[in-house]
């Protein structure tokens, strides 16, 4: 299908630079029953109910974002994917200044070599350090691989920094491993999830990590054209049984944010039991696509034309996430990653567009 069917205006005034605090004080839209509720996040226990199951994303974002040089040249590359202990895809800029066989030095003990040249200004770095050292000099020099729309200034002030280090992590980050916060979970406080759990609803963690291509905007004219990024998830067998148990016993499966919706339905099989999974997914999901695992989604306002709003509107119809994204916009709601949210109910009647 066309992709310009997911287009929208969105004012530049709409993009949430920094986050509300306390966090559950986002705005959150009700989308429920083909109608639209203004809301606040600290009331989402009143529209859920005992059994339900709140499956969140723990995955931790790591500083991968790193300035350094190649000779005097300076460069700065942001790692996208790990594809061995020592070696991770990366974003360049200048891509120019690197070549294979060229080093790049972030500090005296912490460099890699540049094996590989790959389109769209991505490299293949590795470096002079591997598994959990990596990480360690990671930590030590890299920032927060922040998403293009909220601004910073280079290498990023140091207090500003700082908070971003805190802020950009949700209160479930547990397995190091992604490069993009599973944002729909930074709403969430102990005091929220106190509140949920009083209610009679559970939590249960999965782990997907999330890479940098969920910020790379489509450059296709039609979605059958798109190569999907991959991301590597893990489901145990102990947490796929407490999610299928929930099923069976008639509770809902409430999906914080659509990197945990994607895994899930990675995992689900056609009967719609969710199976253990440990592998990468790179599912793209559209109009037409039957959900089997998930019942609600919690989600925060996502870029036009991006997979993530084919994605809800795959969930909850085109039509309706038009309408409630003008509303959004029209009522001063903050989109992306650090903006407010919306909790959509599955509409099973969607079908895909035909054109």
């Amino acid at each position: 299908m066309k992709v310009e069917l997911f287009d929208f205006d969105l004012p530049q005034e709409n993009i949430a630079q920094h986050p509300v605090f306390p966090r559950d004080h986002s705005r959150m839209l009700l989308c429920l029953n083909k109608e639209l509720n203004d809301q606040q996040v600290f009331n989402l226990a009143d529209f859920l109910q005992p059994g339900d199951l709140i499956v969140c994303n723990d995955t931790k974002v790591i500083p991968t974002r790193l300035f350094g040089k190649r000779g005097e040249a300076g460069v700065e590359v942001t790692l996208h994917k790990q594809e061995a202990s020592d070696t991770w895809s990366a974003f360049a800029r200048p891509a120019k200044k690197l070549r294979v066989d060229d080093l790049f030095v972030v500090a005296e003990d912490f460099q890699a070599k540049v094996i590989e040249k790959r389109d769209a200004g991505e490299v293949l770095l590795k470096f002079n350090k591997a598994d959990g050292d990596l990480v360690l000099a990671l930590w030590d020099h890299g920032i927060m691989p922040l998403p293009p729309y909220i601004k910073r200034t280079k290498g990023g002030d140091e207090g500003e920094e700082a908070q971003d280090r805190e802020n950009y992590q949700t209160m479930f980050a547990k397995e190091e491993g992604a490069v993009a916060a599973p944002t729909a979970g930074l709403h969430f406080t102990d005091e929220l999830k106190e509140k949920l759990e009083a209610k009679g609803v559970g939590f249960q963690a999965i782990t997907l990590h999330v890479g940098a291509g969920t910020f790379l905007p489509i450059k296709v004219d039609d979605t059958k054209d798109h190569k999907m990024h991959a991301e590597y998830g893990v489901i145990t067998e102990e947490e796929a049984t407490r999610i299928n148990d929930v099923k069976k016993n008639g509770g809902r499966i409430i999906a914080i944010g659509t990197t945990s919706l994607r895994l899930l339905e990675s995992a689900v099989d056609e009967n719609g039991v969710v199976q253990p999974f440990a592998a990468e997914t790179d599912i793209f999901i559209t109009p037409g696509y039957r959900f089997k695992a998930v019942d609600v989604l919690m989600t925060n306002f996502h870029l036009p034309k991006s997979t993530l709003f084919m994605l809800i509107s795959a969930f909850a119809g085109l039509d309706f996430m038009q309408t409630a994204y003008k509303h959004a916009i029209d009522n001063g709601y903050r989109f992306y990653s650090y903006g407010d949210c919306c909790l959509l109910e599955r509409d099973d009647t969607v079908e895909a567009i035909e054109e």
